[in-house]
């Protein structure tokens, strides 16, 4: 019978008449009521969302051990319920075909599977061969913003304190350094001010290079909700393009490209011509307003107006519109950040903040919203750009102060920060860096300079690549993959953009002979012999906690009082609470905040007569970073499968091009092929767009290696570039 029933279903299938009955069949859910029966879950486990920043609680559905469903969940504050389509589809990446599942070691060309043992006892005798041979820092260690805190801890120290070497950074030095940095300049400090609920009682929410409808969908519900609460509340976004975000805009400013500063000093200009500044909070809690008026008397809205497109009137009325808010907020994330000028464009936004007061009071923050899900954590605890609890490589009381919670020598503390994520990358080529290490992120896709970096992947005497995902563009160049676990399938912590601590918790057991990233760090520990030195007594994740409560209590970033117990059930705590600032006092020498003068300087690459547009990079709301997950869920994949190119008509008119017509992309570098081109009104004449995510048509093929001095983060948006019918149809 059962035969005859598959033959059947067969027939009926070739003759388009089977409907697919138990695919779709419907059954009742004990939780959740009447669903699809495939979503029918025996067990739902609380975690956090392991995409961007926002944080958003989940429940995670599984049925005979296996991941079946994912729910917002309702109780958690940061979403109340809703996810993006990302996350309603997180947990298909759990059994998604590209797994990586079995450890392979590079032998006679090819990566063959082996042991555990043979893999971790080769990275150790390689790395350690090289630092024998070239010095410590001849190592170079990329982690990443997907990783859980703990791990992230854990891994700071394995590297800086077990292998010596100080060239340890994270992929977040991509997107959010320069928000860092910027944030040091002003404040002393890194640590968003605010938080999400700034955005429902702010008066005027002014966003620059920021398209959260597509990168963190979910905040468009804050926007929403204060408009409920204020009907007269006014969004404000400045963006070369007419993105998602731009079209909710009360107020959309099309800005020319990296003309941010001048804007921002010209608003600066008109608060202060006007009177529209906070006079008693410039006196008491900053220092340099005298200069900073000075400088910004030439940024006139005449002369800012030539510089941005933007008209006087425009100008005079957004400056004005911030400067009679009772609550201004400003968030940006990486339009302002990847830029050679990110940091101090960041500076540029706090001068607004603090010449108006808008800081430390509720609706009144500038904000960077984040970019992965767990960058916060990384800053924090990484011991990347700064020791952990934001002490300071150069400060001689923070070194003694980790020597003696770590019971070590003060000498075994850097003293000064090693080569960041973009100096590591040409230190290889250079020859200077001879071994490799990345972890859960995937470089030939997403680092800029595509040539630069493939150079370096291939010069390197050893390359380890750590993934929960294989093959990747970057896993194919690897000497050794270690197969790890991924989100859903390991505990600890993520803090999120507002500095919402949330738990992440295990819900399936991970695929094949996986591991997570913590066991795999301890186990290397135990081959150096430093295990019990560096993490003594410990077993799990909860152990990194515990040690991390200790380092950073009485810090700025203080976990110290919240058990993970108490994360999970008021659904994530803040450290610092909701805001920061509100008395006014930053962590400077002398308790001030620092106004500064920042010039409106030239993108590197200017377009000319060979390479005349200017090309514009973002992301899209179905794909994530470089597509290693999103790319293995058919839902999200067959949403958008393949890059695009976006174009003026009137720069279509003058090609020759038509909608849809095959183009190729074309630097002073490279070369991206088989573009399918979209005519659209929303990109100015002169600038063309195209996402990032595709290894197939990879941007970075075309962009440049420019890098912000001060944060090293790349500048991925503004390049020269032609457009040329594709010869590859």
């Amino acid at each position: 019978m059962k035969t005859l029933s598959r033959l059947g279903a067969r027939i009926s299938k070739a003759l388009g008449i089977d409907i697919q009955r138990k695919k779709y069949a419907y059954e009742r859910d004990s939780r959740f009521g009447h669903i699809s029966g495939t979503r029918v879950a025996d067990t739902w486990v609380k975690t956090t969302c392991g995409y961007c920043s926002v944080g958003c609680g989940m429940l995670l559905g599984t049925r005979d051990g296996k991941a079946v469903t994912v729910r917002g969940n309702p109780d958690h504050p940061v979403n109340l319920g809703k996810l993006c389509p990302k996350g309603l589809s997180e947990h298909h990446i759990l059994d998604a075909p590209g797994r990586a599942k079995q450890p392979l070691l590079r032998k006679n060309g090819s990566l063959v599977p082996v042991s555990w043992d043979e893999a971790l006892d080769t990275l150790v005798e390689k790395f350690i061969g090289v630092q024998k041979k070239y010095g410590p820092d001849a190592l170079g260690v990329i982690g990443t913003g997907q990783l859980l805190t703990e791990e992230c801890y854990t891994l700071g120290k394995l590297v800086q304190l077990g292998f010596g070497s100080r060239n340890n950074d994270g992929n977040t030095t991509l997107c959010m350094a320069s928000a860092v940095s910027g944030y040091k300049l002003s404040f002393g400090s890194d640590g968003p001010p605010g938080s999400y609920e700034d955005m429902e009682h702010a008066d005027v929410v002014l966003l620059i290079g920021s398209n959260i409808a597509d990168n963190h969908p979910i905040l468009c519900q804050r926007i929403e909700r204060g408009k409920i609460r204020n009907p007269k509340a006014m969004l404000i976004v400045a963006d070369p393009r007419i993105t998602k975000t731009a079209m909710m805009a009360d107020l959309h400013l099309p800005v020319k490209p990296r003309s941010d500063i001048a804007l921002l000093n010209g608003i600066a200009h008109i608060l202060i011509r006007d009177g529209l500044i906070d006079r008693n909070y410039i006196k008491s809690h900053t220092t340099g307003f005298a200069e900073l008026a000075g400088y910004i008397a030439d940024f006139s809205p005449s002369h800012v107006a030539r510089v941005t497109g933007l008209s006087e009137e425009t100008i005079e009325k957004t400056a004005h519109l911030y400067g009679k808010a009772k609550a201004a907020f400003i968030g940006w994330t990486m339009g302002v950040n990847h830029s050679t000028q990110g940091a101090v464009t960041v500076a540029a936004i706090n001068n607004l903040a603090l010449i108006t007061g808008n800081i430390g009071r509720t609706g009144a923050a500038p904000f960077s919203i984040t970019g992965q899900c767990n960058a916060m954590g990384t800053r924090e605890t990484g011991f990347t750009s700064s020791l952990p609890g934001y002490r300071k490589f150069d400060n001689p009381r923070d070194r003694e102060d980790l020597a003696r919670l770590w019971n070590l020598d003060v000498n075994r503390i850097p003293t000064a920060r090693g080569l960041a994520y973009p100096d590591i990358i040409e230190g290889a080529v250079a020859g200077r860096i001879k071994a490799l290490w990345f972890v859960a992120t995937n470089p030939v896709v997403s680092f800029p300079n595509h040539s630069l970096l493939t150079q370096a992947l291939s010069s390197v005497d050893f390359l380890v690549v750590q993934d929960g995902f294989h093959p990747t563009p970057t896993s194919d160049y690897a000497h050794l993959v270690l197969p790890a676990a991924i989100w859903g399938e390991k505990e600890g912590t993520y803090t999120n953009s507002e500095r919402r601590i949330s738990k992440v918790n295990r819900a399936v057991a991970p695929p094949g002979n996986v591991r997570p990233d913590f066991d795999i760090f301890l186990d290397i520990a135990v081959r150096l012999g430093l295990k019990e030195e560096l993490y003594p007594g410990w077993t799990s994740t909860r152990d990194a906690y515990a040690e991390w409560q200790r380092v950073s209590a009485g810090r700025m970033c203080d976990y110290s009082q919240f058990s993970w117990q108490q994360i999970e059930d008021q659904g994530g705590i803040q450290w610092g609470g909701d805001r920061l600032y509100s008395d006014g006092v930053f962590p400077t020498p002398d308790g001030r905040a620092i106004l500064h003068c920042v010039p409106c300087d030239p993108f590197v690459e200017q377009p000319n007569e060979e390479f005349d547009l200017i090309l514009n990079t973002g992301r899209t709301v179905e794909h994530w970073h470089t597509r290693t997950k999103t790319q293995q869920v058919a839902m999200l994949d067959s949403m958008t499968p393949n890059a695009w190119l976006e174009m003026n008509p009137v720069d279509a008119k003058r090609l020759k091009l038509s909608t849809h017509d095959r183009v190729m992309v074309i630097s002073r570098r490279s070369r991206v092929r088989n573009l399918e081109l979209r005519i659209t009104g929303i990109i100015a004449p002169g600038q063309v767009f195209m996402p990032f995510h595709f290894s197939e048509t990879n941007s970075n093929l075309v962009t440049l290696g420019a890098f912000d001095p001060i944060s090293r983060e790349p500048n991925f948006k503004q390049c020269a570039v032609r457009v040329e019918r594709s010869t590859n149809n």
